[in-house]
């Protein structure tokens, strides 16, 4: 820290990274030097400013993104390749690093990141084992472990200082001092050609969610569940025909030129090439299954004709 402005508040001399142990501990004592946690508070004004000053270049990419961007339901989204253009580089080194603007003003919240299942293990309330233990577990002989169970019974036994995350997506098993490495196994994820850290079985849409439950060679099972008075695009696939099967609630189908109510245990199929779209007309959520089968199952192979949310 530099020169003090006001009280408690000093201008930022210079920043240091990752100093080594010997030199952290002539920081700490001297007295002169704080942490920086990387909270950082400004203006868009100003921050623009200096983006413009030290690094045009991220500036110049973001502009052109933005100029090119759409909008869709509250979202703006940007022109992804040219955003994806923009150099790759934090904060902190492309104007906090450089700026001669700064000041930091010293904080004691007894603060943490949280940066890490083990982190979190660590802050959470734990029994008389020191497990953190949240969904349908069953414990024996386990300690200081950190369990979370999503949509499945996990069971441990005989183990400790583990942490288990079980999703829909993936199970994860790892010992606490190596949560980190978890980065590695993302990396082989993607050098395989696999999607698990891209595409999620269960997803989100404006109208509602749908949860992936089943696949395999030509045909894909899901359930969608509509939100009350919400309507998927009207839409036609090139590739797959889908069958509905009705569980709970009423839906509004528009299938080629007829438009008609499917109720609880009724169905009704759309063949490949058919425009057709899927609406809640009622009070209650819309809950169904849907059978895709068709030689390819990609969410891209829709044609969209009309969108209430303003997708693409």
């Amino acid at each position: 820290r530099g020169t003090e402005l006001a009280s408690d508040c000093y201008s930022v001399d210079k920043f240091v990274e990752k100093p080594d142990l010997d030199t952290a501990n002539a920081y700490l004592a001297s007295g002169n030097y704080l942490w920086n946690s990387g909270m950082f508070l400004f203006s868009a004004r100003d921050y623009l400013k200096e983006l413009e000053a030290h690094r045009p270049d991220i500036l110049s990419a973001c502009k052109a993104a933005i100029a090119d961007a759409s909008e869709d339901l509250h979202f703006t989204r940007v022109n992804p390749d040219l955003f994806a253009q923009c150099p790759a580089e934090s904060v902190d080194y492309a104007v906090m690093e450089k700026t001669d603007k700064a000041a930091v003003v010293a904080l004691d919240a007894g603060w943490s990141d949280i940066g890490s299942w083990s982190a979190l293990w660590g802050v959470s309330s734990k029994d008389d084992a020191g497990n953190s233990l949240t969904g349908d577990v069953i414990a024996r002989d386990t300690e200081n472990t950190l369990v979370r169970a999503d949509s499945r019974l996990v069971a441990t036994v005989g183990v400790e200082n583990l942490v288990i995350i079980e999703t829909k997506d993936a199970l994860l098993v790892a010992h606490k001092d190596k949560v980190q490495d978890v980065k590695s196994v993302v990396e082989q994820i993607r050098s395989d050609g696999r999607h698990e850290h891209m595409n999620h079985r269960e997803v989100y849409r404006p109208w509602g969610v749908y949860d992936s439950i089943d696949n395999g060679t030509r045909y894909q099972v899901k359930r969608i569940t509509v939100k009350p008075g919400a309507k998927l695009s009207v839409q036609m696939h090139h590739h797959r025909a889908e069958h509905w099967i009705v569980v709970s609630g009423t839906a509004r189908v528009t299938n080629g030129e007829k438009t008609y109510l499917v109720t609880e245990n009724q169905s009704t199929f759309i063949p490949v090439g058919q425009v057709h779209s899927l609406e809640n007309p009622g009070v209650i959520d819309l809950e169904l299954i849907e059978v895709q089968s068709g030689s390819y199952l990609g969410e891209d192979d829709i044609v969209r004709y009309e969108d209430r949310y303003g997708r693409k």
